[in-house]
C-alpha cells in the first residue's frame, strides 16, 4: 500500500494525501475525517474532472479515479456479461451495480449530450427485474426506448458503447433481431402489454410456464391502446406482470394539479402485504365465500374491498382493478430490497391472473447528476447555435395567432417540443397538449374546427402514423380544415428508425382532399404557416425536418401567404433539371454548386407542393431539359410518384423526357449522424451531383464525387 496526493478543485484548491490500493483504480480515504463544517460541492463532468466522489454514511468518501480517456470505474458492472451473473450478488452489490449503471450512462451523457435521464431513473428497477426473473426464458418487454439502456448494459450489449462517439447513442431502441433478451422490438410506446398478453396466451396454449413482464410509464398511460390491452388482459385472466414506472409521482397527466404519491413505511408494508401469496389467496377465498351467500352479499363485499383499496392506495389505483388487474403499490423504485421482495412474491403468484405493480421513481432528482457533471463543460464551451426549424415554426405561429384569435394549437406525441413553450406562454388558453394520444388529437382538432376555430395539429411524423384512420375518416373525408404540422419529418439522425418520419408524404398525399406542402427553408416555413391559416375549406399539412435552419437571417416570423400549388425556379440552367421537395432543395443547391465547377449548368426548382402539383412548372422543366431528377427526403410513393403519374398521363415520357427519382431507400435506416444517414440514403449533395453526372454519361467524374 502506497501514498498518493490528489488535487481536487472545490472552487478553491485543496490537497488530500490518501492511501491507495495500487492494484485497483478505486481510491479510498483510510481513516481521514472531514470536519462537519466542510462543504463539498459537486464536481465537474467525468470528461473534464479528476475524480467522481460518492458520499456514504459517516464522513468517509469513496473516490473513483477517471483516466484521461474519460472512463470511470464500474467494478460490479464490469463483471456482468448476462443477467445470470446477477443471481449471486448480495444486496449491497446490487445497489452498487445500479450506481455503476448510472455512472456509465452519465458518462455517455456527458460525452454526447444525449439525455438518458429516463434510463437513470430505472436503474434499480432494471436490476431488480433481472435479479428476480430469468431472462431470456422469462420475457421482459419495455414500452419506452428511453428505459432500455440499463437493460442493454445487463444483457451483454455493453460493447455497443463504442458506437457512442460515432452515432451519439447506445444502439437506439431494442429489437428481437439484435438480442435474444428482447422478445419484441420497442416501438413508440403503448405496445408492451398487448404484445406481452399475446405471448402469455401463446404460452398457456403451448403449456409452458415462463413469465411475462411488461414495463410501462406515465407517458404511455395517456394512450388508449394501453387500456384496451389491460381490459383484454383482465378478461382473459392470463398470468402476466405489468410494472408501471411512475416517474411523475401521479397517475394524473397534470402533475402540478396533484400531490405526489407518498412512499413511506406504511405504503411499503401494504405493498408487501398485497404482493404476498397468502394475502392473495385469502382475498380470493373471501370472494368465493361471499358468492355462496348470494349476489347481493358478493357485490356488497366487492364495494367494501374497492373502497378500502382506494382509500389506502394512490389516486387512480382502483382503475386498474376495474380493468381486471390486481394492483400492488406504490413501491419505492430506488429501494432494491423492496423491489426484489415485491417482485419475488409477484413471480410466485401462479394462476392468479394479471398483476400491476406501481413503482415510484424520481427522474428530476437523478438528472441533477447530469447537470452537475455537464455544467462546467457547457459553460466553458458555450457557442451560439442557429435556431431550429421548430423554433421558427412556433415564432411564425405566434405571429399568426396574434392576428387571428381563432388559431389554437394541439400537440400530441412523446414529450412536448420545448420550442412550443413560446406559444403556450403567449396563449395558455389556446394550447392543448394531449400527450401520446395522437388519435384523440386528430379528432379533437376536427371538433375544434367544427366549432369555428382554426386548429394547428402538431404531431411528429412517426407518431402521426398511429392516427391515420382518424385523419382519413374524421378529417379528410369530411373536408374539415385541420392544419397538420408534421414535425421531425424525414431522417432524424441518432434518434433512429423508430423516430424517422419517412412515410408522411406518401400516406398524406394519397388523400383526395389534402393539401400537402413542404418548405425549403425558414422563410418558406413562415409563409406556409400563413398559407395554412387562410385555408378554410379543406385539410392541409406541411412537414419540416428536425434540425437547424438553412441560414441565420433577420426576423422572418411574419409569413406571407403563397399561391396553393405553385412552385418556383431558384437557379436556371440548360443541361439538367433538379426538382426538389422540402428540405432537399438545400442539398440540390449544393449539388448545383458542385456541378457548376465541372461545367454543368443545372436548373434547381422548389416544388413547394406535392399536392396539388404545379403541373405548369413540371411541363416547363420537361420542355427545356432532357433530364429531370426529382429529389425528396421521403419514401417511395411520395412526391416522385406524383410527378411520375403526371409525366406518364401527360405524355412527357413518350416525348423523350428522361426522369430519375431520388428518394429514401426501401429500407429502415439505422441510427447515425444526420450526415451519415443522408449518405447512406443517397441524398447528400454529392450523391445528387453524381446522379446528374451519370445521366450525362460522365461516369468517371460521378465516381470521383463519391470517393
Amino acid at each position: 500500500m502506497g501514498s498518493a496526493t490528489f488535487e481536487l478543485t472545490f472552487g478553491v484548491s485543496a490537497r488530500f494525501t490518501l492511501n491507495s490500493r495500487c492494484s485497483s483504480p478505486n481510491f479510498e480515504l483510510s481513516t481521514a475525517k472531514f470536519s462537519s463544517s466542510l462543504k463539498i460541492p459537486r464536481l465537474r463532468s467525468p470528461a473534464s474532472s479528476a475524480a467522481i466522489i460518492s458520499t456514504h454514511k459517516g464522513c468517509n468518501c469513496r473516490i473513483r479515479a477517471v483516466p484521461d480517456d474519460g472512463k470511470v470505474s464500474t467494478p460490479i458492472l464490469d463483471t456482468i456479461e448476462s443477467p445470470m451473473h446477477l443471481k449471486n450478488l448480495s444486496s449491497k452489490e446490487l445497489k452498487q451495480l445500479a450506481d455503476d449503471i448510472r455512472t456509465e450512462l452519465s458518462l455517455i451523457m456527458s460525452e454526447t449530450q444525449k439525455p438518458f435521464r429516463a434510463s437513470l431513473a430505472v436503474a434499480e428497477l432494471t436490476v431488480a427485474i433481472h435479479y428476480v426473473f430469468r431472462s431470456p426464458v422469462d420475457k421482459i418487454l419495455w414500452d419506452m426506448e428511453e428505459h432500455t439502456y440499463p437493460h442493454k448494459l445487463l444483457t451483454g450489449r455493453r460493447s455497443l458503447k463504442h458506437l457512442v462517439k460515432q452515432i451519439t447513442t447506445l444502439s437506439n431502441g431494442k429489437s428481437h433481431i439484435e438480442s435474444m433478451y428482447d422478445p419484441i422490438g420497442a416501438g413508440h410506446g403503448c405496445s408492451s402489454i398487448s404484445a406481452g398478453l399475446g405471448m402469455a396466451v401463446a404460452r398457456d396454449i403451448k403449456g409452458k410456464r415462463d413469465r411475462i413482464v411488461a414495463v410501462i410509464s406515465n407517458e404511455t398511460t395517456m394512450a388508449g391502446q394501453v387500456y384496451e390491452a389491460m381490459s383484454n388482459a383482465g378478461y382473459l385472466d392470463s398470468n402476466m406482470v405489468v410494472i408501471l414506472n411512475d416517474s411523475l409521482n401521479s397517475l394524473h397527466p397534470k402533475i402540478e394539479d396533484t400531490s405526489a404519491t407518498p412512499i413511506n413505511a406504511l405504503s411499503t408494508t401494504l405493498s408487501k402485504l398485497q404482493s404476498s401469496k397468502l394475502f392473495r389467496r385469502v382475498r380470493e377465498f373471501a370472494k368465493a365465500l361471499t358468492k355462496q351467500f348470494g349476489r347481493g352479499m358478493h357485490e356488497w363485499a366487492a364495494k367494501i374491498d374497492e373502497y378500502a383499496r382506494g382509500l389506502l392506495g394512490p389516486a387512480g389505483s382502483t382503475l386498474f382493478e376495474e380493468l381486471g388487474l390486481y394492483y400492488i403499490g406504490p413501491v419505492d423504485g430506488h429501494n432494491i430490497d423492496d423491489l426484489i421482495c415485491v417482485l419475488t412474491e409477484v413471480a410466485s403468484l401462479d394462476s392468479m391472473g394479471p398483476v400491476l405493480v406501481h413503482v415510484i421513481t424520481k427522474e428530476d432528482q437523478l438528472v441533477e447528476m447530469k447537470r452537475s457533471q455537464t455544467t462546467s463543460v457547457s459553460n466553458s464551451h458555450q457557442r451560439v447555435r442557429p435556431p431550429t426549424l421548430g423554433e421558427c415554426f412556433v415564432e411564425a405561429l405566434v405571429s399568426e395567432a396574434q392576428r387571428d384569435k381563432n388559431i389554437v394549437a394541439v400537440h400530441a406525441g412523446k414529450g412536448m417540443d420545448p420550442s412550443l413553450d413560446l406559444f403556450k406562454c403567449n396563449f395558455p388558453d389556446r394550447f392543448f397538449d394531449v400527450g401520446m394520444a395522437e388519435q384523440h388529437a386528430v379528432t379533437f382538432s376536427a371538433g375544434l374546427s367544427c366549432g369555428g376555430l382554426k386548429p394547428f395539429c402538431i404531431i411528429p411524423s412517426t407518431f402521426l402514423q398511429r392516427a391515420y384512420d382518424q385523419v382519413v375518416h374524421d378529417v379528410d373525408r369530411q373536408k374539415i380544415p385541420v392544419r397538420f404540422i408534421i414535425s421531425r419529418a424525414g431522417l432524424v439522425g441518432s434518434d433512429g428508425p423508430t423516430q424517422c418520419g419517412a412515410f408522411d408524404v406518401t400516406f398524406m398525399s394519397c388523400l383526395p382532399n389534402m393539401v400537402v406542402m413542404a418548405p425549403s427553408d425558414e422563410v418558406e416555413l413562415a409563409n406556409m404557416v400563413a398559407t395554412a391559416a387562410q385555408i378554410d375549406d379543406r385539410p392541409v399539412c406541411l412537414r419540416y425536418p428536425k434540425g437547424a435552419v438553412a441560414a441565420i437571417r433577420d426576423s422572418i416570423s411574419c409569413g406571407v401567404p403563397i399561391e396553393i400549388g405553385k412552385g418556383r425556379v431558384l437557379v436556371e440552367g440548360k443541361d439538367i433539371a433538379l426538382l426538389a421537395y422540402g428540405s432537399m432543395v438545400q442539398n440540390c443547391l449544393r449539388a448545383q454548386s458542385l456541378l457548376s465547377e465541372l461545367g454543368v449548368e443545372v436548373t434547381v426548382a422548389d416544388a413547394r407542393f406535392c399536392k396539388p402539383l404545379d403541373i405548369d412548372l413540371v411541363r416547363s422543366l420537361c420542355k427545356n431539359h432532357v433530364f429531370l431528377v426529382t429529389v425528396e427526403e421521403s419514401s417511395i410513393g411520395g412526391f416522385g410518384s406524383h410527378v411520375a403519374q403526371f409525366l406518364s398521363l401527360d405524355g412527357q415520357l413518350d416525348a423523350g423526357t428522361k426522369w430519375r427519382p431520388i428518394t429514401l431507400p426501401d429500407t429502415y435506416i439505422e441510427h447515425a449522424s444526420a450526415e451519415e444517414q443522408l449518405a447512406v440514403a443517397g441524398l447528400s449533395s454529392n450523391h445528387i451531383a453524381a446522379t446528374a453526372l451519370s445521366l450525362l454519361g460522365r461516369n468517371r467524374e460521378a465516381l470521383l464525387l463519391m470517393c
